[in-house]
């Protein structure tokens, strides 16, 4: 068989012999940046089955025809870990949605604080950014994005079997990350981190944070980070300190 010639998230649940209709941005991918022929073999994965190998039958003005030939990986599902964060400029806030997805995050949360400067975010953008970054990756699955929520009723409705890892460099009883999670490494916890926006928290919402039985503080360095940065650092952290 030939080699696939690339991979793409497709929102329907496969099986074999299906027959597929990609359109709209990945049919223009398909036809004019890749430039793929007919019998070409696309890799493609939908969240639930695993991947599949697809040849292509026809290339048309509005659409790329695809019939499903084989199941090549079975579905594996990502690190049970939560991403909490203040929204920030569109084009950084899509690099972080892409880390995010390469870390295997599962859940991302927007949430807003007293500092958040982007207060409105368009959710179908993010996804859109984390289906490409889950292609480009070789994920099997999308993170969830959820609507935006304040922090305080995200601290409220928080599950309390959950740790949540409070990242920002201005806390003072906050230890630096590694050795405050390494001790933690064999521990069946479940994860969340939160990190917040480029100004940091309020000092009311620092007390309100802190008080949660749940939460872990941590530092990540004296340096101050951008909200991308933090992001990744952290998740990158998480990813290699609990990983068993």
């Amino acid at each position: 068989m030939k080699k696939s010639k690339t991979r793409i998230f497709v929102k329907k649940t496969i099986s074999s012999n299906l027959i597929i209709y990609i359109k709209d941005k990945q049919h223009h991918f398909l036809k004019n940046v890749l430039r793929v022929q007919i019998n070409d073999v696309i890799s493609i994965f939908d969240g639930i089955t695993g991947e599949w190998h697809t040849k292509i039958l026809s290339i048309n003005k509005d659409n790329t025809v695809l019939q499903v030939i084989q199941n090549i990986k079975k579905i594996t599902i990502s690190s049970d870990i939560w991403l909490i964060f203040s929204p920030i400029k569109q084009h950084r806030m899509n690099i972080a949605i892409q880390k995010a997805t390469e870390l295997g995050v599962s859940n991302i949360i927007p949430c807003i604080t007293e500092y958040t400067n982007m207060r409105t975010i368009n959710i179908k953008s993010l996804y859109d950014n984390a289906i490409e970054a889950a292609e480009q990756s070789e994920r099997l699955d999308i993170p969830k994005i959820q609507e935006q929520i304040d922090l305080k009723s995200l601290l409220t409705e928080w599950p309390e079997d959950r740790k949540l890892i409070y990242c920002d460099e201005k806390i003072s009883n906050g230890k630096e990350i590694i050795s405050t999670l390494l001790p933690l490494k064999d521990e069946n916890y479940k994860w969340g981190v939160l990190v917040g926006p480029e100004g940091g928290f309020s000092d009311t919402e620092k007390e309100l944070i802190t008080k949660k039985k749940y939460v872990i503080p941590v530092s990540l360095g004296d340096r101050p980070l951008r909200s991308d940065t933090a992001i990744t650092v952290s998740l990158f952290c998480i990813n290699k300190l609990l990983d068993k």
